[in-house]
C-alpha cells in the first residue's frame, strides 16, 4: 500500500509545452490514481490553459482533476511545504520555501525531476542524493526506457484504452469527422508535430510524389510555417486544407492532451517532438520519428543515438538502418525524403516492433508509480 503524503510539484512553463505537459500529467496520475493530495505550482496558467481548458489564467487557486493548481507568483507568500517536493527539469524553488523545509522541524522527500535520456550514465546517477547548503538532501530522479530508471509516464489504463480504440474504426472515423477530416480508401494517415525543420519539404516532396495516397494531420504549432512555405502560401491556419500530387494536408486545431493521444492512435506514422508527444508517440505503438530539441553544442545528437541504440536493438539490421537513417535525416534538416522510402519498405517490421516496444516498457514500471513507491520506501 502506497503512503498518502502532500506533494508539491513546481514547474516552469516554457513555450515548447514539454514541461507543463509532464508536469500536468504526472499530477493528475498522482492524484486521480494513487490518491495523492497534489499541488501544482505554475508559473504560466495561460499557456496552461491550452493543456487543459477550463483553466483560469489569473486564479491563484483551482481544483482540475483532483489537482490544487496554484499560480506560482514572482514574488512568494509562503506556504507549508509539502511531504514529497518536486522541482521538475532543475527549475528552482523559491528561497523562503527552501529555508521553510529547513526549519520545517519533518522528513520531507525533495525530488529533481530530470529530463527524459536513454544515456547509459542514467541508471547510474538515477535517485541519488545530493547534499545542499540548506543542510536538506535532494534526490535526482531520472525518467528513462530502463527497468533501473524512473520509467515513463503511463497512467494504469492507457495500454487498453489505446488498444480497444485501434481495435474499432469507427471510432477513429469518428475522431477524424471530429477534425473535419475523412480518410480516403486506401490512404496512408500521418501526423506532424515538429520543431522549424528543414527536412520537411523533401519529407512533404516523397508523400507527394508517393503512388498510395497520402493523408497528413498538421496539429497548430511552431512546424507551420515549413509547411506553408513548401505549399507556397503565406500561412496556415487551423481548418486549412490542401493538396498536391499524392498528398492532402489538413491543419488541425491546438489539441488537449487526451485529443493528441487520440491523434497518434488513428495514425499510420507519426512525427513528434520534444519530451512530452516522444512518450506518447511510442505508447500509440505506430512507428514515429523524432524531432529532438537542438542543443546549441550538438548535445542533442547523442541523445538521440543513445535511445536509437536502445529502440533497435532487437530490430532486423535492415529496418534498424532505414530507421536511423531516417532519423538522423529528419533531424539534420536533410535527406528526409530519399531515407523516407527505404523506410517504408520496412514498415511491416517496424509497425511490429512499436508494438513489442510499448509492452517492454510497460515492464519497466511507470514514472508516478515508481515516485510513490521511492517515497513509501525512503520513509
Amino acid at each position: 500500500m502506497s503512503a498518502k503524503a502532500a506533494w508539491d510539484i513546481f514547474c516552469v512553463v516554457v513555450d515548447n509545452y514539454g514541461d507543463i505537459g509532464v508536469t500536468w500529467r504526472l499530477a493528475r496520475q498522482l492524484a486521480g490514481e494513487h490518491g495523492q493530495r497534489v499541488r501544482l505550482w505554475v508559473d504560466d496558467l495561460q499557456t496552461f490553459a491550452r493543456l487543459c481548458p477550463g483553466t483560469s489564467a489569473s486564479a491563484a487557486q483551482q481544483w482540475h482533476e483532483g489537482v490544487d493548481v496554484r499560480q506560482w507568483p514572482r514574488e512568494w507568500g509562503g506556504a507549508e511545504p509539502a511531504d514529497v517536493v518536486i522541482e521538475a527539469f532543475a527549475c528552482e524553488l523559491p528561497r523562503a520555501y527552501v529555508n521553510a523545509m529547513a526549519a520545517s522541524g519533518r522528513r520531507i522527500l525533495w525530488l529533481n525531476l530530470e529530463y527524459l535520456s536513454a544515456e547509459d550514465w542514467i541508471v547510474g546517477c538515477h535517485a541519488l542524493p545530493s547534499l545542499q547548503s540548506s543542510g536538506l538532501q535532494k534526490y535526482f530522479f531520472f525518467p528513462g526506457f530502463e527497468a533501473q530508471t524512473g520509467g515513463l509516464i503511463r497512467e494504469a489504463d492507457l495500454i487498453l484504452r489505446r488498444e480497444a480504440f485501434q481495435r474499432d474504426p469507427a471510432r477513429r472515423e469518428d475522431f477524424l469527422a471530429s477534425l473535419g477530416v475523412a480518410l480516403q480508401p486506401g490512404a496512408r494517415l500521418l501526423s506532424l508535430f515538429a520543431y522549424e525543420n528543414a527536412a520537411v519539404a523533401g519529407w512533404l516532396d516523397a508523400l507527394a510524389a508517393d503512388s498510395r495516397p497520402n493523408q497528413l494531420l498538421v496539429p497548430e504549432g511552431r512546424v507551420l510555417g515549413d509547411v506553408a512555405a513548401w505549399l507556397g502560401v503565406p500561412a496556415l491556419h487551423p481548418g486549412d486544407r490542401h493538396q498536391r500530387g499524392s498528398l492532402r494536408v489538413a491543419v488541425v486545431p491546438f489539441m488537449t492532451q487526451d485529443e493528441y493521444d487520440l491523434l497518434l492512435w488513428s495514425c499510420d506514422f507519426n512525427a513528434v517532438r520534444g519530451e512530452e508527444s516522444f512518450i506518447r508517440g511510442q505508447w500509440a505503438g505506430r512507428p514515429l520519428t523524432w524531432h529532438i530539441y537542438p542543443q546549441e553544442d550538438d548535445a542533442h545528437w547523442d541523445k538521440l543515438h543513445a535511445f536509437l541504440d536502445l529502440y533497435t536493438h532487437e530490430l532486423a539490421p535492415t529496418a534498424a538502418a532505414a530507421l536511423r537513417d531516417f532519423w538522423r535525416a529528419w533531424n539534420a534538416g536533410e535527406g528526409a525524403g530519399h531515407a523516407w522510402t527505404a523506410l517504408q519498405r520496412e514498415y511491416s517490421a517496424l509497425l511490429a516492433h512499436a508494438e513489442a516496444w510499448t509492452h517492454k516498457q510497460v515492464a519497466n514500471g511507470d514514472l508516478a508509480g515508481k515516485l510513490v513507491f521511492f517515497y513509501t520506501d525512503w520513509l
